[in-house]
């Protein structure tokens, strides 16, 4: 066992959580939405064929915005073909996923959904086969008042007459990547970013619009394409999009565990480039990031897009996760939350069947995977203003990030109650940690705990099913005390991740 000791402060912050943090993502490929969120011969799909048990795992998941309707499919999407009269709407081959898409869902059945779900959606629009038009009449189709355009009438005639409000746009999707249908260079994505923002600001001022970042670290283009990009658009915009996907190399467990350091130096490096921009634009501006897809993903049992028949709504990377998988998805969003200064969106890719947190079987049960639990627990528990942490610990070494801290610590204080919810991770696979809170400084705030709840298992690589749903759930950890000092005491056991809640 070794000890971890960690030192707190309510006068010493970070920043507040953003709600919007606790974002997913639905993208039209494989069974995300046709057999996901929309099954109309379901035994609980209501009267506009949306499956009722998935809505009700979405709101007990704790989402609070959804990103869509892309991802790659969006950079050949006409927005067009998914609205009016459903009998009405063409099929499309998807060239993204090789997918015929019969448009049955489209901005107005997500939007109505999102809604009724009680999320808020963050549209995305084509810069990749299209641009300044076609993005400018999307937004008067969503957000316009009746009778102001035709193009806002057009909405009212298919049946919607109040807005959708729509307020965070994505300005293209992964256009640095080659894979992207309309992919471009840095200068050109970049200019058509600004043109499209200052066409869609003067239709209207209000909206927050974010630019395309980079896809992955491992791009040769990372940091060079958002200097690149904000050069054109630092001006126009609020946000820089992050993407990040992460699996193990192989048998190597632990640099998997540490996943998270190369998400928060991501952050670091993007937000420093912003900053410099914005230093030589001799700017007042404050850009933040918006990491709108992250998760773990196992790409290498993908063959990739190049490989896909045609097909239509076929499964598509229904990864099934263990419990390695949600102490890193955990721990991932505990990088989120340390950054909470400068992250304003995050988005979970994706919600159903596609990389997800949640599993369908078609005409049967909807069921909550591993990484649902850290999710949902950090989502309804870490609210609030984030504490800078000192964390004393043992060092992990790892093969991709080199000597790691064995443990990470996040502390999150309501600023109401007073109340903090401590999250942490053991990443040693062998050493339980012992970990040690002084909490003299909260006062009586903080003085009894209640909850201490883990993800863990015997069996790391257990994994829930639709016969199994609940093989892997949060469990109570017991002999974790406050004692007369005020300190907290817990012992994290290998491979673990953390939730532990204090009141009074």
């Amino acid at each position: 066992m070794y000890d971890v000791e960690v030192g707190l402060d309510p006068a010493f912050t970070v920043g507040t959580v953003d709600p919007r943090l606790y974002g997913s993502f639905v993208e039209h490929m494989g069974r995300c939405v046709y057999g996901g969120i929309f099954e109309p011969d379901h035994p609980t799909a209501d009267e506009h064929g949306f499956r009722q048990d998935v809505a009700d795992l979405v709101r007990e998941l704790g989402v609070t915005t959804i990103r869509y309707p892309g991802g790659n499919f969006v950079s050949g999407y006409s927005w067009e073909d998914g609205v009016g009269p459903v009998a009405d709407r063409p099929r499309r081959l998807d060239l993204a996923w090789r997918s015929l898409e019969p448009n049955t869902v489209g901005t107005d059945e997500f939007c109505r959904w999102a809604r009724g779900v009680g999320v808020d959606p963050i549209m995305a629009v084509n810069l990749g086969t299209r641009g300044v038009d076609a993005a400018v009449d999307l937004l008067e189709y969503t957000n316009f008042a009746p009778g102001s355009t035709s193009t806002a009438d057009r909405r009212v005639a298919n049946g919607h007459k109040d807005p959708h409000a729509i307020k965070v746009w994505c300005l293209g999707n992964e256009l640095d990547g080659p894979w992207q249908i309309g992919h471009k260079t840095a200068d050109e994505y970049g200019r058509l970013a600004a043109e499209t923002a200052r066409a869609m600001r003067r239709a209207d001022p209000n909206l927050e619009l974010v630019a395309c970042g980079s896809s992955n670290s491992g791009m040769p283009t990372f940091g060079s394409w958002e200097r690149t990009v904000l050069e054109h658009t630092y001006d126009l915009v609020d946000h820089i999009s992050l993407h990040a996907y992460y699996e193990p190399a192989g048998d190597d467990v632990d640099s998997f565990l540490a996943s998270s350091e190369d998400m928060r130096r991501m952050i670091t490096a993007i937000t420093a480039t912003a900053d410099h921009v914005g230093a030589v634009r001799r700017s007042g501006k404050r850009l933040t990031v918006s990491f709108d897809e992250w998760n773990v993903w196992y790409q290498h049992r993908f063959s990739g897009q190049a490989t896909l028949e045609q097909n239509e709504n076929a499964p598509l990377i229904e990864d099934v996760y263990d419990v390695t998988d949600a102490v890193v998805v955990g721990d991932l969003l505990m990088a989120l939350l340390d950054h909470s200064d400068r992250v304003a969106i995050a988005c979970q890719a994706q919600l159903v069947n596609v990389i997800a947190p949640i599993l369908t079987r078609t005409g049967g049960p909807a069921w909550r995977q591993t990484i649902f639990h850290p999710f949902a627990l950090t989502a309804r528990h870490a609210r609030g203003t984030v504490l800078r942490t000192a964390v004393r610990t043992a060092q992990l070494a790892t093969q991709r990030y080199g000597d790691v801290p064995a443990t990470r610590v996040s502390a999150v204080q309501d600023p109401e109650t007073g109340a903090l919810t401590l999250l942490a991770t053991n990443r040693s696979r062998t050493q339980p940690a012992r970990l040690t809170v002084p909490l003299r400084a909260f006062g009586q705030r903080t003085s009894r705990l209640l909850e201490h709840l883990t993800i863990a298992d015997d069996d790391p690589s257990a994994t829930n099913s639709a016969e199994h749903p609940d093989r892997v759930v949060p469990r109570p950890v017991a002999g974790t005390v406050i004692d007369g000092d005020q300190t907290l005491t817990a012992t994290l056991p290998p491979s673990s991740w953390h939730l532990i809640r204090l009141g009074h």
